[in-house]
């Protein structure tokens, strides 16, 4: 149901402007000058506006100025007894809608007014849409780590250096690459990215280089290649630990050279491309198995950028979950909801094994199951079950014997129970259904105190 607002200096208007409103199932809220209506503005949101052009203090050409400024999107209907085409033209100029003169039609009132609405649900469509495929955001935070990351890129972009991006899943290289291409003199060309972990190896050399008609069994026509594609641009080469040896070695010539040659072609085609590469292993590692050249891993890593884990950047957690909340929400068509103080704490420790990746996952499932405010319940209950098992069966390496493990067991369940009880015994006792000194003695015998 919509909101509308209703600005006119003329109380019979405004009444009858409101039955007829209401009568149509829309939300009306009413201001008799334009300084009341610019102060409900600010404190209500309103899908559309109708407002009277002669009012005293504020006539209604300086209420759509102001308007126009604060509230660009908001569609302003103008409604006047004095109805000109300068009058009509001069409200066009600062951003009106439409224009209607008094006594209005109904249905052209109507019919404008539903046309209005269209507009603004267009517009907001229109933001989700541009919020969604617009990949290139943010990069979120302050801690030491982030603003290294930050300062290299702003160091590195304007230049052609190749740069290496290490770090686990899920945190970010992707997103450093983009804001290393959209800082470059290279952002008006294309980036081009191939996963070479989700590429079989004896397709890789095709993605890659592209393949002539012919070349093999499959290749029914000609194809071009990733970095011909990239030419001018930037080829970004994620999980490049993954790449077979054979096509590690065109993509050193590629680099050395600066040329490439299709799969069963001859010729030999110049490329322009600037390389960014990312991997979430380990390749001093991979070298020394044999997975992987030493002399395109030092091509490759001119600049090297690691991307920490999000439990190595835990105060950076908050900020994150807070703008993963609210792009959520929207993304949704969801009222923005919150975090308790007790739901962020949870959140800072929570063990994240799929880092950034993962937050935004759990956040997301919980603003679909929760209420409006995200508590330490909701936090521990719709994250990283699989991380809590394994740290519970890590916590049973301390014990040794059956007994040892039932003590501990016996004494945080009575812990927690007394807690629950503000330490109230005999309501304890009942509630676990021991004797009351039975529960005395096993308080004094692990030694358990309130807090």
């Amino acid at each position: 149901m919509a909101n509308l607002l209703v600005v006119d200096d003329e109380k019979s208007i405004r009444e009858t402007l409101k039955e007829i409103l209401e009568f149509e199932k829309y939300n009306v809220d009413l201001a008799e000058n334009g300084k009341r209506g610019l102060l409900l503005l600010k404190k209500n949101e309103y899908d559309a506006v109708l407002c009277d052009i002669k009012m005293p203090e504020m006539d209604g050409l300086e209420f759509l100025d102001q308007v126009s400024k604060e509230f660009p999107d908001l569609p302003v209907i103008m409604i006047t007894g004095h109805g000109t085409i300068e009058t009509a033209i001069e409200a066009t100029k600062k951003g009106a809608y439409d224009f209607i003169t008094k006594p209005p039609d109904l249905n052209r009132l109507l019919i404008t007014l539903r046309n209005a609405l269209d507009k603004t649900n267009l517009v907001t469509e229109t933001k989700i849409l541009k919020r969604k495929f617009n990949k290139t955001k943010e990069i979120i935070g302050t801690t030491p780590a982030i603003d290294k990351i930050k300062q290299t890129i702003e160091k590195v972009a304007p230049t052609d250096a190749r740069v290496l991006i290490t770090g686990e899943n899920g945190t970010g290289k992707e997103l450093v690459a983009r804001w290393i291409h959209e800082k470059s003199h290279r952002a008006g060309m294309p980036l081009v990215e191939v996963n070479c972990a989700a590429i079989p190896s004896e397709l890789i050399e095709s993605e890659l280089f592209g393949h002539e008609k012919g070349s093999f069994t499959s290749a029914i026509k000609q194809r071009i290649g990733k970095f011909e594609l990239a030419d001018g641009g930037t080829l970004f080469l994620d999980e490049v630990g993954d790449m077979s040896l054979s096509a590690q070695a065109k993509v050193l010539r590629a680099i050395q050279e600066g040329k490439i040659a299709r799969v069963g072609g001859d010729k030999e085609l110049t490329v322009n491309v600037r390389i960014i590469a990312a991997t979430n292993k380990n390749l001093m590692v991979e070298i020394e198995k044999g997975n992987f050249r030493m002399d395109l891993y030092h091509r490759l890593s001119v600049i090297m950028i690691h991307n920490p884990t999000l439990n190595d950047r835990e105060d950076d957690i908050p900020v994150i979950a807070e703008k993963f909340l609210k792009d959520i929400c929207e993304e949704n068509g969801i009222p923005i909801k919150s975090f308790s103080k007790d739901g962020i704490k949870a959140l800072k420790e929570v063990k994240w094994t799929g880092n950034i990746r993962e937050l935004r996952n759990v956040i997301e499932r919980m603003v679909i199951l929760c209420g409006d405010i995200i508590n330490e319940e909701d936090v521990l209950n719709n994250s990283n079950p699989a991380a809590r098992i394994q740290e519970g069966m890590a916590a049973l390496d301390k014990f040794e014997k059956f007994q040892d493990f039932k003590d501990y067991a016996e004494q945080l369940f009575i812990q927690k129970k007394l807690e629950d009880n503000a330490w109230n015994v005999a309501k304890t006792a009942q509630e676990i259904d021991i004797q009351r000194s039975h529960l005395y003695n096993k308080i004094e015998k692990f030694g358990l105190k309130r807090n």
